[in-house]
């Protein structure tokens, strides 16, 4: 079977476009193990309390990276606590998931922000 010019052409476009494809969800992956690595390394149990919605996809996104980066933390659901539910609302309540973090809020699920948050050099930071 021989392929005419067009069709070598739109196959190479193919080849490239699943490569660099590939590429970035390779890059992608590696980038979250880093970062969970990186997490792991300053978080210590109790640092993290998520203030979530058991229905909220973003908490539910962030709540699956968390477990698969075996990052400790404490998923409180605003709906079914009511001290949960007083804690949101006392921070202002702006969005799902709320992300206390050694007495810090951080709104939404931002794992540089989690990283400086744990910082040994945060104001936030508790003493080791």
């Amino acid at each position: 079977m021989y392929l005419n010019e067009r069709q070598r052409s739109l196959l190479t476009v193919v080849l490239i476009a699943a490569v660099v494809f590939g590429s970035s969800q390779l890059l992608r992956i590696w980038g979250a193990d880093a970062q969970g690595q990186a997490l792991r390394e300053r978080v210590r149990p109790g640092d993290i309390v998520m203030l979530s919605s058991e229905n909220c996809l973003y908490c539910v996104r962030a709540r699956h990276w968390l477990d698969a980066q075996h990052v400790p933390y404490r998923a409180c659901f605003i709906e079914t606590d009511a001290a949960c539910r007083a804690a949101y609302e006392a921070h202002g309540a702006r969005g799902t998931p709320m992300m206390l973090v050694r007495g810090q809020t951080l709104v939404g699920f931002d794992v540089p922000g989690l990283l400086e948050a744990l910082s040994p050099h945060h104001p936030a930071a508790a003493p080791g």
